[in-house]
């Protein structure tokens, strides 16, 4: 099989990181003379836009601050947003957010230089033409979206999530700086280092786990394992999360190498019809598709009982990949992720319209270990309603 890799142009890590801004970007745009900075009223409110206002303030440079992306985005309002913007021509457009904002501006990018809809983008390698160069700067531990050449959409009509899957949508900068991710509440810290964890056990096995998605996948388990819970208990850790936000990095580069399965399929119907979050529904979901994955994935699951901190001194395979899951299980106690598809609103005869729905994400339940029914997966959801 042949396998390939592909990122962002260039990565830059650590404390403070966010205030390389303007000396980075004078390599691939020396002249500024109008930039977009897409982010939320949250960040905002925080300050980290005035840092990057301060540096590229200029006589010659416009700069405009839009705040208008929804938390998990629909197609309508990205559309809406590119119009709002539209009116100008930039040179540079940086995301600055959770997973949703880096999302929706790296569509935005590609939307302001082809003559494409959003709908005409939806697959992969459907956008045409490259984008206005882009900065994404994570402000959460979990999507790995900075460095990945995917984009999430929510289309409300299907009541599902679909992907745009480009290079074209990958930046040419990455700042990865921990201080920004500090204040993260519990219930977010929680949710998106869940779902930072899901892109890298799922790409370790996934049908196309190939040794360089392998590579970052397994560091990213080792760094989320040995930080998430501190970084919940003790949001002020710097160690703590910069260990979170570089293994949310290398998740992204590993599902970018090798791709998502079952969890994230089964997770984007509950996202697109109840507006479940998408770490959220991935923590619910990943215990059970691994337990059903089980008796095809042991020897993957072996694999990353170590670097999980699991002993594997005198025990049989089948033994230590109990423990993964178990582990993981606590994790999502201890994170107090949701476990009750009925507190979302979700019934017993919503289940087989649910299955329905996540068997048409081929994309990702081919990469799948073992092949899901209808009957199998809405077994997987039932399990989440006690």
């Amino acid at each position: 099989m042949a396998y390939q890799f592909i990122t962002a142009d260039m990565i830059v890590s650590g404390q403070h990181s966010i205030y390389s801004v303007k000396e980075k970007i004078a390599s691939f745009t020396p002249s500024l003379t109008s930039v977009l900075i897409v982010t939320q009223d949250t960040i905002k409110d925080l300050g980290f836009i005035d840092i990057l206002q301060e540096q590229l303030a200029s006589p010659e440079t416009t700069i405009e601050v839009n705040t208008n992306i929804l938390p998990e985005p629909t197609l309508e309002n990205i559309e809406s947003v590119y119009h709002e913007v539209s009116v100008r021509a930039y040179d540079l457009i940086i995301g600055i957010g959770g997973g949703s904002v880096l999302d929706a501006t790296k569509i935005l990018s590609v939307l302001m230089t082809n003559h494409q809809s959003i709908s005409d983008m939806l697959g992969t390698d459907l956008v045409k033409e490259p984008g206005i160069p882009t900065v994404l700067i994570p402000t959460t531990s979990g999507t790995g979206s900075e460095v990945t050449p995917n984009a999430i959409v929510t289309l409300p009509e299907e009541e599902l999530k679909v992907g745009i899957v480009s290079r074209h949508l990958l930046p040419s900068l990455v700042i990865l700086d921990p201080e920004l991710t500090l204040g993260l509440p519990k219930p977010i810290t929680a949710a998106t280092g869940m779902d930072a964890f899901t892109h890298s056990l799922e790409s370790f096995i996934s049908n196309k786990a190939n040794p360089f998605s392998d590579m970052f996948a397994l560091e990213s388990i080792r760094l989320i394992s040995s930080s998430i819970v501190d970084a919940y208990e003790n949001g002020s850790s710097v160690q703590a999360r910069e260990n979170m936000l570089v293994g949310s990095m290398y998740g992204g580069m590993a599902l970018t190498a090798a791709g998502t399965a079952a969890v994230h399929a089964l997770a984007y119907p509950l996202g697109g019809k109840y507006h479940i979050p998408h770490g959220e529904a991935n923590s619910m979901l990943l215990p059970h598709v691994m337990n059903f994955n089980m008796d095809a994935i042991i020897d993957r699951l072996y694999l990353v009982a170590e670097p999980m901190g699991i002993s594997i001194t005198n025990k049989s395979k089948e033994t230590i990949a109990k423990e993964v899951i178990k582990v993981i299980e606590e994790w999502t106690a201890t994170l107090n992720i949701p476990q009750n598809l009925s507190d979302y609103g979700v019934k017993e005869e919503d289940l087989k319209e649910l299955a329905v729905s996540a068997s048409k994400v081929t994309r990702l339940l081919n990469n799948n270990p073992k092949e899901l029914s209808l009957e199998d997966m809405e077994n997987i959801y039932r399990k989440l309603l006690p």
